[in-house]
C-alpha cells in the first residue's frame, strides 16, 4: 500500500541509498541535505553525485535545504522518519531540533536510526542519546542495521538489515514500509544487541583491512573473524543482549559483509592504516565518516570500565590511538596465552 511522505535526515551515502529503498512505497521521499554540493544534483539530475555518483535515483525522492522546503515539499502527511546521521551528529542536531521533532512524535510518527556508533564521550549508543531527548516516546524508535553497502542498495541488490525496536506494532508497520523486491527488515527485540553488532564490526573491519593491507590472507581473516565475534559476545553479555543476535544479519552478517567487501569504508581505512598513514591524515583527506574509528576508542573505554577480555578490540586501540606498529601489536597477541577456545 503506497504512503503519502516519508523523510530521510542526512544524505549520506547509507542516508540517500534507504532513501532510496522507501521510494518503493511512499508517493514521496524527501531527503533533508546540509549542503549545495549534494542538493543540487539529486534536485536538478538525480544524483547524489558528491556519495553515490553515477547511480540514478528514483525522481520521486527529492532534496530539501531548510525545514520550510521540507513543509512545502511534503504531500499529505510525514508518515515516516529515517535519522541517517553519524552517531556523533545526533545530540548536536536533536538538541537544536527538539520542538519539531517532539511535534512529530506526538503525531506517532514513528523513526528509524541507521547510525552505527558508540559515542566515545559518553559511551552511549543511539538508542540511549534518542531516549534521552524523547522519554516518552521510545516505543516510535526503531533501529536499523545489517549487512547493506549503499551502493548495492540502490542497484536493487537483494539485502537483508534487522529492524530493532520495543513495539511489535512500530516494527511490524515499520518493517512493511520497507519491504520491496530486493529489500527487507527483518524484525528484533533486542535493541542493545543490534546496536552493539553494528557498532563492534566496523572496528573488526578496520582490524580486517589493516590484517590484509600488511599481506595477510584468508585463513588470518577467518581467524580473526571468529575470535571477533566470541569478544563481541562478551560485550553483548554486559548490556544483556541475546547472544543468537551476534550470529544474524546485524551481528555476522555485517560483520563478514565489511571485513571482505570492497566497499567497506572501515575496512579502507585500515588498509590506509597498514601504509603507514595516520587516522589524522586519512580523516581529513574524505568526508564519509568512519563510524569504527570513534567506536574504537569507545570499546577500549567499556573493556576497561566493564572487564571485558577483547584482545582484538584493544589491540585495533594500540594501533588507531597509541601509534604502535601493527605489526608489533599482532605478534603480541599472537604470544598470549591459549586458553581453551569456548571460555
Amino acid at each position: 500500500m503506497s504512503q503519502k511522505t516519508a523523510l530521510v535526515i542526512g544524505a549520506g551515502a547509507f542516508g540517500t541509498a534507504i532513501a532510496s529503498v522507501l521510494a518503493n512505497n511512499f508517493d514521496k521521499v524527501i531527503l533533508k541535505v546540509r549542503s549545495e554540493d549534494v542538493y543540487t544534483p539529486i534536485k536538478e539530475n538525480d544524483e547524489n553525485a558528491v556519495y553515490l555518483p553515477g547511480l540514478k535515483l528514483p525522481s520521486h525522492l527529492v532534496p530539501a535545504l531548510t525545514w520550510d522546503e521540507v513543509d512545502e515539499l511534503k504531500e499529505g502527511n510525514i508518515e515516516l522518519i529515517v535519522s541517517g546521521l553519524p552517531t556523533a551528529a545526533i545530540s548536536g542536531f536533536y538538541k537544536e531540533n527538539l520542538e519539531r521533532f517532539q511535534n512529530y512524535l506526538e503525531e506517532g510518527i514513528p523513526v528509524v536510526s541507521l547510525s552505527k556508533g558508540i559515542d566515545p564521550v559518553t559511551l552511549e549508543m543511539a538508542d540511549d542519546l534518542f531516549y534521552e531527548f524523547f522519554p516518552h516516546h521510545k516505543e516510535l524508535f526503531t533501529f536499523l542495521s545489517g549487512p547493506s553497502f549503499a551502493k548495492e542498495i540502490v542497484q536493487a541488490q537483494i539485502t537483508l538489515v534487522t529492524l530493532a525496536g520495543r513495539s511489535r506494532k512500530v516494527l511490524t508497520s515499520v518493517s512493511q514500509m520497507f519491504e520491496s523486491p530486493y529489500f527487507k527488515a527483518l524484525p528484533s527485540y533486542d535493541v542493545k544487541g543490534v546496536l552493539l553488532g553494528g557498532a563492534l564490526k566496523n572496528v573488526l573491519a578496520i582490524a580486517g583491512g589493516v590484517i590484509e593491507g600488511l599481506g595477510y590472507n584468508d585463513n588470518t581473516r577467518a581467524a580473526m573473524i571468529t575470535r571477533g565475534i566470541a569478544e563481541m559476545l562478551r560485550f553483548g553479555r554486559v548490556f544483556n543482549a541475546r547472544p543468537e543476535t551476534f550470529y544474524g544479519l546485524s551481528g555476522m552478517g555485517d560483520l563478514i559483509l565489511t571485513t571482505t567487501g570492497g566497499l567497506s569504508r572501515n575496512k579502507q581505512f585500515g588498509l590506509e592504516l597498514a601504509k603507514g598513514r595516520t587516522p589524522a591524515e586519512i580523516i581529513s583527506s574524505q568526508r564519509t565518516t568512519v563510524e569504527g574509528y570513534k567506536t574504537t576508542k569507545a570499546v577500549h573505554l567499556l573493556s576497561q570500565k566493564y572487564e571485558i577480555r577483547a584482545n582484538i578490540f584493544n589491540a585495533a586501540y594500540e594501533v588507531m590511538f597509541n601509534e604502535k606498529e601493527a605489526k608489533e601489536v599482532i605478534e603480541t597477541l599472537m604470544n598470549t596465552p591459549s586458553r581453551f577456545e569456548l571460555e
